[in-house]
């Protein structure tokens, strides 16, 4: 009899199973893909499939939304009142706005008020390698960053020939090597402004002027010219203190370049 019992409980026990413990299986496409895009059944064969054949001619008729009316007709009592009148649902606004309201133009963030972020590696001093432009390959010595977030940058002219120039840093490979110019004091007049090309307007078109003018080509001023003197000759000085100096000077004439099975980001520089 307590055997009997037992056996009654433990079915009861599974019987009564809550229906959110077992496991719910979600059934498979039909069509599913099989790798590289390959489907399990064809387009025509899903076409027979699934009958669409049956659903081609057949056409629902389109149901129309009655409209909501926007007046309706009063009877207006009286002998001289007409009899009815024909009033709006929804009255109208009582009042217009006679201007256009007015636009909070909120302050832009101009270009030159945003804070220029330079790379920590690039630091004044700092000797890099140039990626782009006319003097692609070449290394020079990074002078200073300008407001505008360039970098002022030269060869120094007299050893690989490259003028001052300003230069992005993301056309730049920044190196281990640093020449120590604490001590130099940069002319005033090495800014942004002084870099500008100063651009004439253009002449009204006359007859046969396309032929007859030639683009002028960008030549240094005078001034520039002589900054650059300056310049070279603080850096040359700065230069001529180190130990190394005759290995820096040869690393700076010489241009950079990769030969097979070299790689730049498996470089240290």
């Amino acid at each position: 009899m307590i055997l009997f019992q037992t056996l009654m409980a433990d079915v009861k026990a599974k019987t009564l199973v809550k229906p959110e413990a077992v496991a719910v299986k979600k059934g498979r496409p039909r069509n599913y893909d099989l790798g590289n895009g390959i489907y399990r059944f064809s387009r025509t064969r899903m076409f027979h499939k699934k009958a669409i054949y049956k659903f081609l001619d057949k056409k629902t008729p389109k149901t129309v939304k009655p409209k909501k009316p926007v007046t309706i007709e009063k009877k207006i009592n009286g002998e001289k009142n007409g009899g009815t009148r024909i009033v709006r649902l929804q009255k109208r606004r009582a009042a217009y706005p006679t201007t256009d309201p007015i636009t909070v133009h909120h302050a832009k963030n101009t270009f030159r008020d945003q804070t220029r972020y330079v790379r920590p590696t690039l630091t004044p001093g700092t000797v890099c390698i140039l990626l782009a432009g006319p003097h692609k390959g070449k290394r020079v010595v990074l002078l200073k960053v300008l407001k505008s977030g360039l970098l002022l940058v030269t060869g120094p002219f007299l050893i690989n020939g490259c003028p001052l120039r300003r230069v992005s840093q993301n056309y730049v490979i920044a190196t281990s090597t640093k020449i120590d110019i604490a001590d130099v004091q940069l002319p005033d007049t090495l800014s942004d402004e002084d870099f500008k090309r100063k651009r004439d307007k253009r002449a009204k078109k006359e007859e046969g002027d396309i032929f007859r003018q030639k683009k002028a080509q960008y030549k240094p001023s005078e001034a520039r010219k002589s900054d650059q003197k300056v310049v070279d000759k603080l850096i040359i000085t700065a230069i001529k203190k180190r130990e190394d100096k005759k290995m820096l000077f040869t690393y700076l004439s010489a241009m950079f370049g990769l030969r097979s099975s070299q790689y730049p980001h498996r470089m240290k520089f």
